[in-house]
Parts: structure tokens; sequence; C-alpha cells
């Protein structure tokens, strides 16, 4: 037998039924989701407290409105002084960070909750680590000069590279960082940015690996000569890890880069050229040769920027790249076909911007560390054409003097994206 309801009834169960649905999905999703998408790490360099330590604020951005709050224990100790370079291991477990003026190079462990727990302190080769690269299997670290008697701040010298081999973590022991690896050419556990038969200064600034881990970029410009005039130093990186130099290396990169990063495909690098104003784009080899983009300016491969353009991201999911220019305290947002950039637009930071990233679990959001402003900036990021919308409650206050940023996937789903 068919039961019927007349219509006050029916509303009132159909109702009740879809509350209670909703109840079960909303407590479902409790436990399955959280709005923390990623964990988002900020470096500021100015000391804190008696021992002068620079510090690592840990936010969480929310899915849906982008605003980003500290975690509770945030900021924590970065374990030496003027903290000015991040990385994150390809698992997302480890933060490592350059103190460069303790010349030391700090492995945190990252907890479910983005707290971050000191594990493991190592001297760099050379004087002053300034910029960091990793992979699966390494840990790329620029010094600022070569570990060589006759280098110091009074008598300075060119930079150098140093490679750390990464072994897996296990169920009892996170990564664990091995000995430099020794370079046979200079008998020492470095390679030199040098120019052939010059004893001009290289002063290194940034530093890339691809996503297919087999080339290393690392931009540098000479000091000795007026104007200056910058460089690619590009290097296969071998199955040990060990650096072999592309043929034609150092490729010509305008005056003074600052700053470079690559695509997701491993087919285009583009350089911040802080006294041009101008990013430089290149196209890879299979070989890693660098060759100069002709779809700039005037058939070159310059593309405009703002002025003292100090930091670059390239989306690794959408055709988009963003430029932190520091003096003029904006964001430059560029659109991207066959490796060509457009300018979408030009958007306001925090005072002096060096550094931006884009969270890696839904490329959703970008942000910049402001350094003279002390705080970050961030927005939401149109997956559709590029443009930027500032997120919710931007900019946040960070430690005095950020430098340097990284982020993780949070543990949870990310539920709220759309």
């Amino acid at each position: 037998m068919r039961m019927k309801f007349n219509k006050p009834r029916q509303l009132v169960l159909v109702t009740a039924a879809s509350l209670l649905a909703a109840t079960l999905l909303t407590a479902c999703s409790q436990l399955t989701q959280t709005l923390t998408v990623d964990f988002v790490f900020v470096a500021s360099s100015r000391g804190a407290g008696s021992s002068q330590y620079g510090n690592i604020d840990v936010f969480e951005i929310n899915s849906e409105s982008g605003k980003m709050r500290q975690i509770p224990s945030s900021p924590f100790p970065s374990g030496g002084r003027n903290p000015v370079a991040e990385a994150v291991s390809t698992d997302s477990n480890n933060l490592f960070v350059a103190n460069q003026f303790d010349n030391t190079l700090v492995q945190f462990t990252i907890g479910t909750d983005g707290k971050l727990y000191g594990y493991y302190t190592v001297n760099t080769p050379g004087i002053y680590p300034m910029a960091l690269a990793v992979t699966k299997n390494n840990l790329f670290v620029v010094d600022q000069y070569a570990p060589l008697p006759s280098c110091s701040t009074f008598s300075p010298c060119s930079g150098s590279v140093t490679v750390y081999p990464l072994t897996a973590a296990t169920s009892s022991a996170p990564i664990t960082m091995g000995n430099p690896l020794a370079n046979s050419a200079v008998n020492g556990a470095y390679w030199p940015l040098a120019l052939s038969g010059s004893s001009d200064v290289i002063v290194p600034t940034a530093i890339n690996v691809l996503a297919s881990g087999g080339y290393l970029y690392v931009t540098a410009y000479d000091s000795t000569v007026s104007p200056a005039t910058g460089y690619i130093y590009a290097y296969a990186v071998g199955s040990t890890g060990a650096l072999t130099a592309v043929p034609g290396s150092p490729f010509a990169a305008g005056s003074q880069p600052s700053a470079i990063a690559s695509d997701s495909s491993s087919s285009h690098v583009y350089v911040t050229d802080f006294r041009g104003g101008v990013v430089l784009g290149y196209n890879v080899g299979s070989n890693g040769l660098l060759a100069a983009m002709t779809s700039g300016l005037g058939g070159t491969n310059k593309f405009p920027a703002g002025n003292q353009p100090a930091a670059i991201v390239v989306d690794q999911s959408f055709p988009f790249a963003y430029v932190a220019n520091s003096l003029d305290s904006n964001v430059t947002a560029y659109s991207i076909s066959n490796g060509t950039l457009t300018r979408v637009g030009t958007y306001a930071t925090g005072q002096q911007p060096v550094a931006i990233g884009i969270d890696p679990s839904t490329q959703h959001f970008l942000y910049t560390a402001n350094y003279l402003g002390s705080n970050v900036s961030g927005w939401l990021l149109s997956q559709m054409d590029g443009t930027l919308l500032v997120s919710q409650g931007a900019p946040f206050a960070s430690d005095a003097q950020p430098t340097a940023v990284a982020a993780i996937v949070h543990n949870g789903t990310g539920g709220g994206i759309h």
C-alpha cells in the first residue's frame, strides 16, 4: 500500500531529511577536510632575542578566502643569523634554511601541524650561503664566496656551488644530508663560478633546478667591470649529483640578474634583470643549452617588468608567471604562450617585495615577502587569466625584514576550492 502525504507534512519530512543529510555531510567533511590548504614558511632576517637569530614565521592559508594566519607557536628560530634562503624537500617533510652570517645550513623536520623541529646543522664549505635548490636526491647550495683561504669580505672572490646528497627518509629517521660531493677539478667540495682566464669577481644571486632534475642554473654577475655583466652558469646534474658544465656556459644574462625560475615542462627559463627592469626568456635545449628567445622587445628575449625586479615564480600548473618589483612595491603578472610572456596586470604589494611564491596544493594563491614592509601580501590567483584578487585580511604581519618564502601542501584535502 502506497502512503500519501499532504503537502505541509511532506515538506516538513523532506526538510528534516535534507537537514539530516547536510549535517552528516558536514560532520564527514569536518573529519576528512580542513580549510587549511598549505603551510607557508617565511624567513625573517632581522635578529630576535639575545642570540640575534632570525625567525621563521609559519602561516596557514585558508582555502576559501586565501587569508593567512600564523599557527600556534610561530615564529620559530631559524637556527642562525640572517636567514636568506629556504627550500623544501620533495616529500614536504623537511625545510632547509641558509643562515648567511653564520655560514650554516639548518635542516628542520616539519610536523603535520606545520611546526618546525631543528634536526641538523652544517657549515657550508664557502662563505655566506645565499641560495638553495633541492631535488629528491640532492640539495644545492650557492655560497657568495668560494672556500679559498684568500677569500673574505675584505678580499672578495667569486662564488661557488656545493652539492649535498640526500638519503631517503626511513620509518625511524628523516632525510639525511650526506657530506658535500667532491670536485676533483679543484680538489675541493665545490664548483667555482668563474670566467675562464679571468680573475674578475663573479657574484652569484640565485639558483634553479629544472623540474626534470637534469640541469641546474645559477645566475651571477661580474662585479669587477662597469657596468656589471650578467651570466647564467649551466650544469648537467649527474646520477651522483656531480655537476658538469653545459657547453657554452656561462650564458649572457643582462647586467645584474637577480632571480631565476623555470616552467614545469623544463622547456623555458626566466631570469629577472634587477638593473635592466626586464625579464629575460630562454629556451632550454635537450642538452641543457640555453638559447635566448626572440619574441620579446624588438625581437630580443627581453620582456618588460617594473623597477628592480627581485623575485620571480612560474605557475607549475597554469601558464602564468609573476615578478616582484622591489623598488615599485608591486607584482607584474604575465600569461605564457610558447614561452612568450604577455603582461596581464600590475598589483600593489607591501614595501619592497623580495620573495614570491604560489601555493603548491592548488596553485590558487600567490604571496610575497615584503622586506621593508615586514609583512606578507596575498592574492587569489585566477586560473583562467592569471589576474589577482587581494586575499581577505592582506597584508599579513610577519617578523621584521622577511627575505624568503617556501611552502608545503597541508595533509587536509583543501575543501572549499572552486
